[in-house]
């Protein structure tokens, strides 16, 4: 976010806004445009609900991207185990007072915007597992009982988000923190050891499976197997994205989508619009500037690192 003037402890707000680094600002602007004009599609090229719920939701949280921005690190950094808390509390939230659609209970009704307690917790955990490593040092790293607590951390909240059920933001939940315990040095062993316990639970967890869970697991392995039923979608998006050709059939021209043969095009599936519309070459340049932007963030967060290193060392973060 921001570009590299000196090395020290904090800048002022005046500074700030000069180091800005502009060119990620805008190409991540220009990528939620992209998304915008992706959802507009989807809405038949009219300014509907799921339309005008995104562009409230992309310029709020665009908002609170560079409102963000401004406070020093060493404030996630003091607050991490909190932050953890106020998340972990809304996903119990969910639990007792959480919109319910299509039989999954994951958000929380905010009266202007619905809220996903489940995507803020992969931000909280995180922060969380950062700083508990952080204080930990490398002899006690390892040490069975200096593992119990990020275990409990992580576990927790896999087991509310998978209850909702989310099977999918459960397992990225658990990828985040695996990640994060892996990078600051737990042993593989422990890793090899945990996907062995995975493995002997598994047949006990696909018990606990709801049926349409089961069901989407085994589309994914092969939508043919019910083709105008489960897999219906899988084989439609795939279909539309094969029609797209080299150059695609134009902005607001998608014939699988404007037909409806893609139910839930505005959800995940949203690629496929863009894939039919734009084709094999505008998802290239779509996939390249995406990776463009990771590059940039990727840079920018090596930059401050080097900025923020000497005040996380040097001066007794708690």
């Amino acid at each position: 976010m921001f570009r590299t003037r000196s090395i020290q402890s904090s800048l002022s707000i005046k500074d700030k806004i000069l180091s800005i680094d502009y060119i990620l600002v805008i190409s991540i602007f220009i990528l939620g445009l992209v998304s915008i004009l992706a959802m507009y599609s989807t809405d038949g090229g009219e300014l509907k609900y799921h339309t005008k719920s995104h562009i409230l939701r992309f310029f709020v949280f665009f908002s609170m991207f560079l409102i963000l921005s401004f406070i020093q690190i060493r404030f996630w950094h003091s607050q991490s185990y909190l932050i953890y808390i106020i998340f972990f509390v809304l996903l119990l939230g969910v639990k007792y007072f959480g919109l319910t659609s299509s039989g999954s209970k994951r958000w929380l009704d905010l009266y202007f915007m619905n809220l996903q307690p489940s995507e803020l917790m992969k931000i909280g955990l995180i922060l969380f597992l950062a700083k508990y490593y952080h204080r930990t040092s490398i002899e006690n790293l390892n040490r069975v009982r200096y593992l119990f607590l990020p275990v409990v951390v992580l576990i927790a909240p896999i087991i509310l988000v998978a209850t909702q059920p989310d099977l999918g933001t459960a397992l990225l939940i658990a990828a985040g923190g695996l990640t994060v315990a892996w990078l600051a040095g737990v042993r593989v062993k422990f890793f090899a050891f945990s996907g062995l316990a995975f493995l002997a639970l598994l047949p006990i967890a696909i018990s606990f499976l709801k049926p349409y869970q089961k069901s989407r697991i085994l589309t994914f392995l092969n939508p043919e197997r019910d083709p105008l039923g489960a897999g219906y979608q899988i084989i439609q998006s795939k279909i539309a994205i094969g029609s797209g050709g080299l150059f695609g059939k134009g902005f607001l021209q998608g014939s699988q989508s404007y037909l409806d043969y893609l139910p839930e095009k505005h959800t995940d599936f949203i690629f496929t619009v863009f894939a039919e519309q734009f084709g094999y070459i505008g998802c290239i340049l779509l996939i390249l500037f995406t990776c463009t932007l990771i590059s940039l963030y990727w840079q920018c967060r090596t930059e401050r690192h080097f900025r923020f290193a000497p005040y996380l060392k040097g001066h007794n973060v708690p």
